[in-house]
């Protein structure tokens, strides 16, 4: 039975994988539980910084940080534009716009990291599901076969019962 797993499962890969890799992968699908929680796999590896980065992510990518941005912006044209005679930042707000791109050069790799990190997660996610799909495909060709046994079973209890019941009517 163990040798007919492996063939299903070798049938079931049909990919270009290295010996070694398929050996690997057919004994983890037939003799472990292969599902994992890719949330606390991933989660339990991150570094402070990797932790930094997902909450400004979190931060930056919210209707709040917008709302609050576009809020100081508009705080700063007025004060800088209309209200001070000697302004900090005069009109065109150069100062403003220094302090513009040094958070668009900062936000961008940030976000990315994070994007990064999600792109990771959601490769082992797949990867995951992959490989619970073709234990659950190799588990419901099992259960096929055990039916099949035991329809023809049944037949041939009907079959003998049948005989049975000829035999008793003569």
């Amino acid at each position: 039975m163990e040798k007919k797993k492996k063939e299903i499962v070798k049938m079931l890969l049909n990919q270009d994988l290295g010996e070694k890799d398929e050996e690997e992968i057919i004994d983890m699908l037939v003799n472990s539980p292969i599902t994992l929680d890719v949330d606390k796999e991933i989660d339990a590896n991150m570094t402070l910084g990797d932790k930094l980065a997902d909450k400004l992510s979190a931060i930056a990518g919210s209707w709040t940080f917008i709302i609050g941005f576009s809020s100081f912006l508009i705080i700063w044209i007025i004060i800088n534009g209309i209200i001070l005679v000697k302004a900090v930042d005069p009109y065109p707000f150069i100062l403003l716009n220094l302090l513009l791109s040094c958070l668009a050069a900062l936000q961008a790799p940030i976000i990315m990291m994070s994007q990064n990190r999600q792109s990771k997660k959601d490769t082992i996610r797949n990867k995951n599901d992959y490989r619970t799909d073709i234990k659950s495909e190799l588990i419901l060709e099992q259960l096929y076969e055990h039916t099949e046994k035991i329809i023809d079973n049944q037949k041939k209890i009907l079959n003998y019962l049948q005989k049975l019941a000829k035999e008793e009517d003569k």
